[in-house]
Parts: C-alpha cells; sequence; structure tokens
C-alpha cells in the first residue's frame, strides 16, 4: 500500500530538490485501498510509479509550496478523525484538484480535512486515480473512486461516528468537477456492484464545490452532458473568484440549473482570487473566508449537528 510520508519539521528546499516530501500534515486515522482488485476501467496511461512531484521552483500558495502526487493506480480513502468527543456525525469525502493529471495533496486534501476535523467532521481524503486526462471520459475513474468511497464510509460508519444519511462530497477544481458529477448522478453508481459495500448507497447527502471545472461546455454555453441536474440532488455549496481562469459559468449555470430544479443552492462568486488557493487564508483575497462561509452553510442545513438520527 502507498502512503505519504509524514514528517513532523519543516523541509527544506535542499531536501525537495532531493524528492523528499513535504509535509502531508496530520497523520490518518486509517488508510483504505478502495478496491479489492483492479479498479474499474477506463484503464488509465501513467507515466512512472507514484510519486510526489513537487519542485523547489513551483509556486508558492500562501507562502508554501503544494504537494503534486502523480501517477495513482492504486486509489485509496485516507481518513482523518476529530477527537471522539467533539465528533457531531457529519463526514466528507474530500476530491484534490490538479487537472485530471496530479493531486494537489495537501493544499486541496489534507489541510481541507484537517479543517473540518475542527469542526468535529470526519475528513476522507480521496486519493483517486490519476492521470485521467486522456481517458474518455476523464471524469470516469475519479467519479468511480468517489462512489466508491462513500460506499466504504457508510461501512464504517459505526466505527467511525458518522451518520450515515450526513456523508458528504468536497472538491477543488478538477476534484470539484469529480464531486459535482458524483452528486448528479444521484446515487447512480459508474461501475457493476463488487460486494457488499455496495450494497450502501454512493449517493452524497450535500456537496461543495469550489472552483470546479470542466461542468460547462463553452462552445455550446450549456452544462456538459454528463452534468444531468435532476430535483433529486443533493444540496450544493459553491464558491469562486469572478477572475479565474476556470470559467465562473461553471458555477453560475448549475446554480442556474438547480434552481430551476428546485434544489437548494448557496453561491458566492468574489471579485477577485484567481485559481487554486485551497483554504489557505490571504488577507488581501477575501475569497479565502470560504471555509467560513460554508461552515455557516452546513450549520445551518443541520449537517453538523450532534448525535445520530
Amino acid at each position: 500500500m502507498r502512503t505519504i510520508a509524514v514528517v513532523a519539521v519543516a523541509i527544506t528546499v535542499s531536501a525537495l530538490a532531493c524528492g523528499a516530501p513535504q509535509s502531508a500534515g496530520a497523520e490518518p486515522a486509517a488508510v483504505i485501498k478502495l478496491w479489492p482488485g483492479e479498479p474499474p476501467a477506463p484503464k488509465h496511461q501513467v507515466n512512472g510509479p507514484e510519486q510526489d512531484i513537487t519542485k523547489p521552483a513551483d509556486k508558492l500558495i500562501a507562502g508554501r509550496r503544494i504537494i503534486k502526487l502523480a501517477n495513482v493506480t492504486v486509489p485509496e480513502m485516507h481518513v482523518l478523525l476529530p477527537a471522539k468527543e467533539s465528533r457531531n456525525g457529519a463526514a466528507v469525502v474530500i476530491c484534490p484538484g490538479g487537472g485530471f493529471n496530479i493531486l494537489a495533496w495537501d493544499l486541496e486534501g489534507t489541510e481541507v480535512a484537517e479543517w473540518l476535523n475542527s469542526l468535529g467532521v470526519v475528513g476522507i481524503v480521496l486519493k483517486y486515480r490519476v492521470p485521467t486526462r486522456g481517458a474518455q471520459p476523464r471524469w470516469l475513474p475519479p467519479v468511480q473512486d468517489a462512489q466508491r468511497a462513500i460506499s466504504l464510509a457508510r461501512t464504517r460508519a459505526a466505527d467511525w461516528g458518522i451518520d450515515p444519511q450526513r456523508i458528504g462530497v468536497l472538491g477543488f477544481s478538477a476534484g470539484g468537477n469529480t464531486a459535482a458529477v458524483a452528486a448528479v448522478k444521484n446515487g447512480a453508481r459508474e461501475y457493476a456492484d463488487i460486494d457488499d459495500a455496495d450494497k450502501l448507497s454512493c449517493r452524497p447527502d450535500f456537496a461543495v464545490l469550489i472552483y470546479p471545472a470542466g461542468l460547462f461546455d463553452d462552445k455550446q454555453q450549456e452544462l456538459r452532458a454528463e452534468v444531468q441536474v435532476t430535483k433529486q440532488m443533493p444540496p450544493i455549496f459553491m464558491a469562486q473568484a469572478y477572475d479565474d481562469h476556470v470559467p465562473v459559468q461553471n458555477c453560475l449555470a448549475l446554480a442556474m440549473a438547480l434552481k430551476k430544479a428546485g434544489v437548494p443552492c448557496e453561491l458566492h462568486i468574489y471579485d477577485r482570487g484567481g485559481h487554486g488557493y485551497g483554504l489557505r487564508p490571504q488577507s488581501d483575497l477575501p475569497v479565502t473566508t470560504w471555509p467560513e462561509r460554508c461552515q455557516q452553510w452546513m450549520k445551518v442545513r443541520g449537517l453538523l449537528k450532534t448525535g445520530n438520527p
């Protein structure tokens, strides 16, 4: 089983140059392979062994680099648990972004799980298959992995103190696409059942989409064919910056479709902020306050209530 190295000290530039991974944050309580054998089709092409390809010259986000995990062939769920006394029963499967090419493992994964833990929510970081940019469709392997993770989380609900009716999905950029498609599929599994875990629903109970990509077809000026919104979909929270190079229409068009279908949605569009900020706060970018808005939304919707039904 491949895991991300966890270290307790800061990584220097010289260490990065030697290929040593940066800190991935808190150590997971469990790392679980999603599939008992080979993942379902379609196959994806990798360019070598799974590795952290962070480089010293990489752009800094809020003063720090990003762990960039490449060539994932063995998808996993990394489970971060809040203290037992603070758990409120909610859980979120987190889909890091990375353009269906890599996974921004800490910026849009483990750091998000730690934030959710601070709210009493179980954070499940999804290490889904990448790269899938050449797959047809490229969203299918990641969505299969997300659906499998949601079902597996329901099998462990009692062990992890999870309310099986409060399991959501959260994603950034390509991971936002993955989370969105998992939500619009509304429990319609994209692979054949393989074991008892798949007898439990893969429908997320809510979804959080942060600068989601690939939902809007620029040429057709409409949502893509796989984004079929129905009134049965779970409620959605979305946030994006107006100046994002990923078109803001990804959120706007989805919000309009959700409104038409009568699906609850909260949408925040900020003046500026670009793309790829995760939840690292930056004083000059109000868009990085989205976690506060999301926490309020979760609270109002009863997702942070204490205890199981």
